[in-house]
């Protein structure tokens, strides 16, 4: 398998961490969103979004956007729940994370970290949305271990990306105790840096 990833996507790194997390074996081909290598001729033949992540499976078979390749990677892993609710609420977490959680906080430490703008021009609204789902994470994780019953799922490994990296952005995990306590408890349990 190829994994097409930029090493500053939580996007990509996701599909990293649950590859190796699951011994999975790939060549990992960095391709750097900011010196467009995504809007290439040779990788709009492979992902016509000019997206990273993407990855070729063993087969040949391209597959883009995080959450649907890290579902595919984890496919009758532990990293799915068995029981069917708790896989439906993983899914819950897998979505509400692309929709209510990436484009907030996410984009609030691409801003300020990559764009070089000030925590203090950051747009009132794209804060105040990554502060709420920050406290939406801390309040579920109130006497949890995890996102999803008490065990490791790919709603963590979905939510810890850009979760750990969150005060690139200018929000202070300390304000979230919960979500700090569960970000080592996630990093230790896909054995990545604090």
């Amino acid at each position: 398998m190829r994994i097409y990833g930029d090493s500053i996507s939580g996007n990509c790194l996701k599909v990293k961490w649950t590859a190796d997390h699951l011994r999975i074996p790939y060549a990992w081909i960095e391709t750097e969103v900011l010196k467009a290598q995504s809007r290439t001729p040779e990788f709009l033949a492979l992902n016509p979004a000019g997206q990273v992540p993407a990855v070729i499976l063993d087969d040949g078979r391209p597959l883009a956007q995080s959450n649907a390749i890290i579902l595919h990677l984890a496919e009758g892993s532990d990293l799915i729940p068995a029981d069917g609710y708790e896989r439906a609420k993983m899914l819950e977490w897998l979505f509400w994370e692309q929709y209510s959680h990436e484009p907030y906080v996410a984009v609030a430490r691409f801003q300020v970290r990559f764009a070089g703008k000030p925590v203090g021009e950051l747009e009132p609204r794209l804060v105040e949305r990554g502060k709420a789902a920050l406290a939406r994470m801390d309040q579920a994780l109130a006497g949890a271990t995890f996102l999803v019953g008490d065990r490791l799922s790919l709603a963590d490994v979905a939510l810890v990306a850009y979760t750990r990296e969150a005060g690139d952005g200018g929000f202070r995990l300390a304000d979230y105790p919960n979500v700090q306590a569960w970000i080592g408890r996630v990093e230790r349990a896909l054995s990545i840096g604090g």
